[in-house]
């Protein structure tokens, strides 16, 4: 819900966690409901009182739903117990841990912890799929990342799970999709102080970064195979189709492996994001 800034003491808002955005993060506060707001200022670093006015400083306000939530007269009283605190730690105690402490009495910052899973997912897909491209190199008769290594490294890598090469492709995108997939799980984490539409929301969106990453390995050996000057799953398709994927970002195989091998984990971000963020807006 949003609210513009010619509403102030509103009774009907006490004890509400208000919020307005500022580009890449958004600064946070508790709304006392009589024209004043109890916020922790990073530019301070101290818990304060100040106008609605001064709070909004004429943009667009929102105020964040809760599922479940404590009382206004108990949030404004946590919000007051902590008036002059000087504790602000940009990890551990910024103004959107207090406003949820404040609402709830458990201390979260939901954008610590996305840009802490965004960080370490995407760190570890880029690590995962460096260590495919060891593995192909390592795993088949001829060693290293020539054409012959290439394509024997994902005979072998394939024919641990009972296939080829394209099996290879495959299993080697695994690990850089369940990397993704765990980071999309704590971006979207359920919690029960949510709103029920919030929630299915998410839910959805952690189902369907599931059936991203099984649709992004798909679409990739799809790609692999309609790519190249020979055509089709063959060895020879698989080898000209990866050169051919590869030579889009001005590589050859090895950077043809590397992306076939990143795209499911790039589905499963984008699918599952992309229908969380749907169905909030199929439920609003």
């Amino acid at each position: 819900m949003q609210i513009t800034t010619t509403i102030k003491g509103d009774q009907s808002m006490r004890g509400d966690h208000v919020y307005y955005n500022c580009g890449a993060y958004s600064h946070h506060g508790i709304d006392c409901g009589d024209g004043t707001v109890i916020h922790y200022t990073k530019s301070s670093g101290r818990i304060s009182r100040i106008s609605w006015a001064d709070f909004a400083s004429g943009v667009t306000v929102f105020v964040k739903e809760y599922g479940q939530c404590d009382t206004p007269d108990v949030v404004v009283w946590r919000a007051e117990s902590r008036l002059g605190e000087s504790a602000y730690d940009l990890f551990k105690n910024n103004c959107e841990h207090f406003a949820t402490w404040c609402k709830t009495g458990i201390q979260v910052s939901e954008q610590v912890r996305n840009a802490g899973a965004v960080g370490v997912g995407a760190s570890g897909s880029g690590a995962a799929v460096a260590g495919s491209l060891g593995v192909v190199s390592a795993a088949g008769a001829a060693a290293g990342l020539s054409g012959a290594g290439v394509m024997s490294g994902l005979a072998t890598v394939g024919g641990v799970v009972g296939g080829g090469a394209v099996a290879g492709i495959g299993a080697l995108g695994l690990a850089p999709a369940a990397v993704t997939a765990i980071a999309m799980n704590q971006v979207l984490i359920d919690d029960e102080t949510l709103p029920d539409n919030e929630r299915e929301a998410r839910a959805v969106g952690r189902t369907m970064t599931t059936v991203g990453a099984l649709a992004g390995t798909a679409g990739a050996v799809g790609t692999v195979a309609a790519a190249g000057s020979v055509a089709g799953l063959s060895a020879a398709g698989i080898t000209s189709g990866l050169a051919a994927v590869g030579a889009t970002v001005g590589g050859g195989m090895v950077a043809g492996v590397a992306i076939t091998v990143a795209a499911p984990a790039a589905a499963a971000a984008a699918v599952g994001y992309g229908a969380y963020r749907i169905w909030q807006w199929l439920s609003e």
